[in-house]
């Protein structure tokens, strides 16, 4: 029962921390609803800190995906624990964990695309490991759990489709 329980929690954290990465989250709760914010205004959703979008990670990848524009960002799950004050034994056990999302847009509306599902291959900084995530729908943007480990150069393949649209884009990230 005490497993079960754990399972439960550390379920709830990992929901926790995927709704922190979708847009307007966490400035929807502030009074005011919006933080202060109009429609259509993004400039105060998140924090950026040099190259690095605090609540939405890192940007991997920005370009084509097929016919579509596509943002790849990445969460370091562990320091999103560590900043929502959990225990030091969950937190730990988040360590190597990253959350991939992905952001794919119709060009010519700018809005999320519709529909879209895809997969991701991912082969590690020894060339030996790799590994075949599925990308699932989750708010703006599909996205995954990923596990990187060990510091070193990480090779993404993403493939996309929507209906007949396919797509694909091979992008890197250096893990230090």
């Amino acid at each position: 029962m005490r497993t079960i329980g754990k399972a439960v929690r550390a379920a709830a954290i990992v929901a926790t921390v995927m709704l922190m990465a979708l847009p307007g989250i966490s400035t929807a709760a502030e009074p005011g609803g919006m933080g202060g914010m109009q429609h259509g205004d993004h400039a105060g959703m998140r924090a950026k800190s040099g190259g690095h979008n605090m609540d939405m990670g890192e940007k991997i990848f920005a370009g084509k995906v097929g016919p579509w524009t596509a943002e790849a960002r990445l969460i370091d799950m562990k320091a999103q624990m560590e900043k929502s004050g959990v225990s030091a034994k969950t937190v730990a056990q988040y360590a190597g964990k990253r959350h991939l999302m992905l952001f794919v847009t119709d060009p010519a509306t700018g809005k999320p695309a519709a529909g879209v599902s895809g997969k991701v291959d991912i082969t590690g900084p020894d060339k030996a490991s790799s590994s075949k995530v599925t990308l699932v729908v989750m708010g703006e943007h599909i996205g995954a759990d990923v596990g990187m480990p060990t510091p070193g150069k990480y090779t993404f393949k993403a493939e996309i489709e929507s209906g007949a649209k396919k797509g694909s884009a091979t992008f890197s990230y250096t893990l230090k």
